[in-house]
């Protein structure tokens, strides 16, 4: 029942309830389709071969099979390749420092001078006790 030339109907996928006919069988299992659907392989428990069967050789081109879908009164499929268009190459863009920004080591600040108010030293005393009961993270070495 599945032979080269057989016209069917496409019952599964994108292509369902088109008319196709069978171009070349590829195994058991697959065949070359093409006509009102695209050109492609396709599982034959997706066709539902019809009685009519037209002339084609093996691996006929796409207009062969539209000169004889027009026999019949049926329309193929016309299909137009995309054009190929060049991608924009992208930039690498340059890192420059702001007018703002300083570079690193200028802009580490010196250390303030601590008054030797009784307030200061109240601060510095809580800071080193919070930073002592801080749990450390794990996999890493304590600076000194």
């Amino acid at each position: 029942m599945i032979e080269i030339g057989r016209l069917c109907i496409k019952t599964a996928g994108r292509d369902a309830g088109l008319r196709c006919v069978i171009v070349d069988i590829l195994d058991n299992k697959f065949v070359l389709i093409d006509g009102e659907t695209r050109r492609r392989k396709c599982n034959i428990l997706h066709l539902e071969p019809l009685k009519d069967v037209i002339k084609i050789k093996k691996n006929a081109s796409h207009d062969e099979i539209k000169k004889e879908f027009e026999k019949l009164g049926l329309k193929a499929r016309d299909t137009k390749p995309k054009q190929k268009t060049q991608k924009p190459v992208k930039q690498k863009k340059k890192e420059k420092p702001a007018e703002g920004q300083k570079k690193k080591k200028e802009a580490k600040k010196k250390p303030v001078k601590k008054e030797e108010s009784g307030e200061s030293g109240i601060d510095e005393k809580i800071s080193a006790e919070e930073k002592k009961d801080k749990p450390k993270k794990p996999g890493r070495k304590a600076k000194k």
